[in-house]
This record gives C-alpha cells, structure tokens and sequence, in this order.
C-alpha cells in the first residue's frame, strides 16, 4: 500500500503572508498542489447541519455556512473554535490523505497549502516551506484585502501559532 505524504512537502504560513501568491508560482512550475482551505471550504458546507446545530440556525443560508459570521464567532473565543475544529480537521485530514496517496502514486515531490500544519501536529510530512511576512505585513494586507479592522485581523493573525515560531520550525523559509 502506498503510504500518504511521502513525497509532500507543507506549504504554510500565517494568515496573509503571501501563500496564494507562493502556491501561483509553484502550480506555474508544475508542481500539483493540494489545497487545504478549498477542502475545508467544501466540508465546512457539506457540515452546514451540524454547524446549524452547534453554533445556531442563523449561520447557514440556503445550506451554506456564512463563514464570516461563523468567523466573528470563532475567532473571539477559543472554545468555539476548538469546537469547529473538532468537527471539520478529521474530515479535512481523511480527503488530504486521500488526495495525498493519489499523488504519492506518482513519485514526485508536491505540495499541500496547510494553513494551519504546525498548530494541528496530525501531518506526518516531514519537509516544509513557510511563507513569511511581518506581523505589520499581515495586518496591512488583511485590512486592505478583506477590509477587516485592526481588531478583526489581529484576532485572526493571533489564532495561530506567530509566524515567527513557524520561521523556526520550518525546512524552507520565502521572506515575502
């Protein structure tokens, strides 16, 4: 049997600290590319009953998840969030080793766009690139990008481990 990670490589970083950007250059390389938040996105949506259940009715229209209401939430209070993470990183783990064997099968190095790879500690891959930014960076672009204010966007960059601790933990650092 084919073992999931073998030839992957984690590509993350902080919230916008140029990951998108990274992940366009690599694909324009030819590298094929497994993206966890498009996964998280599909799951998060395909939970919308269980999100309704948890969190109330009114974060999920027409059997969609309001990810920004849903954020608000999360990303003020640490309970809620493990709570969501407890229902959707399973999930999102199993499609990743999925997809992960799938491309093992074929004997080359890619990469899998993990947001959140060394808080969660579940991806037994051993390389990784980190993409960094400052924290001034991160904020800039989050209010510029997403129009979050200061408080909403460093709620959000404090949710994850600092971009600095992943610099440190990383086999590969892109300063952006």
């Amino acid at each position: 049997m084919v073992k999931a990670f073998k030839y992957a490589i984690a590509l993350t970083g902080s919230i916008a600290t140029g990951k998108s950007s990274t992940v366009k250059l690599l694909e324009a390389s030819g590298f094929h590319i497994i993206d966890a938040d498009k996964i998280a996105h599909q799951i998060l949506d395909e939970q919308h009953q269980a999100i309704a259940d948890m969190f109330g009715e009114e974060f999920v229209k027409e059997e969609k998840v309001d990810r920004k209401a849903l954020g608000a939430i999360v990303f003020t209070d640490s309970s809620k969030r493990r709570e969501l993470e407890g229902l959707l990183h399973p999930l999102i783990y199993d499609e990743i080793e999925r997809l992960s064997i799938d491309q093992d099968r074929l004997g080359k190095p890619y990469f899998i766009d993990i947001p959140l790879f060394f808080e969660g500690g579940r991806y037994l891959i051993k390389k990784s690139l980190v993409v960094y930014a400052t924290k001034e960076q991160q904020l800039e672009r989050l209010m510029q990008r997403e129009g979050y204010t200061k408080e909403e966007a460093l709620n959000r960059i404090q949710a994850q481990i600092s971009v600095e601790e992943k610099r440190k933990l990383a086999s590969y650092v892109i300063d952006n």
